[in-house]
């Protein structure tokens, strides 16, 4: 099950950070930009998968999970769908779990074709928990190979439930995950997602929803394959949703960069330190250009930028929240 193989992961890592994978192409370092002009398609598509291999690089033995951000590969077209699926494949051999963002959503079949893009079984193979009740099937399962085939994908839930279980089928089918938006960390997500409905929110609605998937796909860890996005830069919110949501794993983005810490996502988790996963993508894969590792590694030395960026995050959730637990 998913929430098996996401729980064992956080736990070898001793952290549930998650980095985000949104490669811009300003923001690369000039190395890797080369001479490459920014209508060159192939040469950006090529750089942009370099940039994410160099931070998997870094970043594989640190954390359990990553999160690359679709648009920026899509931008790109055919060019950038290829590094995409290898990024996601490099990952994998890696041993992380990779939950793809890429917020979709539609009806029917056409949400059953967008899953089964995204989601297939053959991670099993790739993972290697330490908990002995996952299945010795599963892990003897022969690999297969598919161009985008990430472990869980975040999932709109404004078409209804008729645009959602479609993914969950499919997800459940193949022992991945769905991270439905619940409370998103954007300023103006509140436009709708605040609207009150039969006397409560409608991210209390969609809340609901979730969690009752999660409670009826729930194994041993107490948490189903239904997880939910909430931002940590709501913490009041977080903490009510934690409340609501038992047995639901939550995607915490707005770490870093957006302004989220520490403290605002402590109530995200459960008192082991589980429940949540934490992500950081600016604030990490582009720590070279801000104080005090710009000063200190400078541009040629990025990646040592990553790296430190991301045992500071792991730092600051083990000595703020109950991270410090597992």
């Amino acid at each position: 099950m998913f929430s098996t193989y996401l729980t064992n992961a956080i736990r070898q890592k001793g952290n549930p950070v998650v980095v985000g994978l949104d490669p811009r192409w300003d923001s690369l370092p000039s190395q890797l930009r080369g001479s490459v002009q920014s209508g060159d398609l192939q040469g950006m598509a090529a750089a942009y998968e370099q940039f994410c291999l160099g931070v998997l690089d870094v970043v594989a033995p640190l954390v359990p999970v990553v999160k690359p951000q679709a648009a920026f590969f899509e931008e790109l077209g055919p060019a950038g769908m290829v590094a995409l699926g290898n990024v996601i494949t490099a990952a994998r051999g890696r041993k992380l779990i990779v939950i793809l963002d890429g917020k979709r959503n539609d009806i029917g079949t056409t949400a059953a074709a967008y899953a089964a893009a995204y989601l297939r079984p053959s991670y099993l193979s790739t993972i290697n928990p330490q908990s002995a009740d996952t299945g010795q099937k599963d892990l003897q399962r022969a690999p297969q190979h598919y161009p985008w085939d990430a472990h869980a994908l975040t999932v709109s839930p404004y078409l209804g439930e008729d645009s959602l279980t479609p993914f969950l089928d499919v997800a459940i089918q193949n022992d991945c995950g769905i991270f439905v938006l619940v409370k998103t960390s954007n300023p103006g997500g509140g436009m709708f997602q605040d609207l009150v409905a039969n006397g409560k929110k409608i991210y209390e609605h969609v809340a609901a929803w979730v969690e009752k998937q999660s409670a009826k796909t729930a194994d041993a860890t107490g948490y189903g394959c239904c997880g939910a996005v909430v931002g940590a830069t709501y913490p009041e919110q977080l903490a009510e949703l934690r409340a609501l949501m038992p047995h639901t794993w939550i995607l915490i983005p707005g770490y870093g960069a957006q302004g989220g810490t520490a403290a605002a996502v402590t109530s995200g988790f459960d008192e082991q330190g589980l429940g949540a996963v934490v992500n950081n993508s600016r604030g990490i894969i582009f720590a070279y250009k801000n104080a005090p590792y710009a000063e200190k590694y400078g541009e040629a030395r990025w990646q040592t930028a990553v790296e430190a960026a991301t045992l500071e995050m792991i730092e600051q959730l083990r000595a703020e929240t109950p991270v410090g637990r597992l």
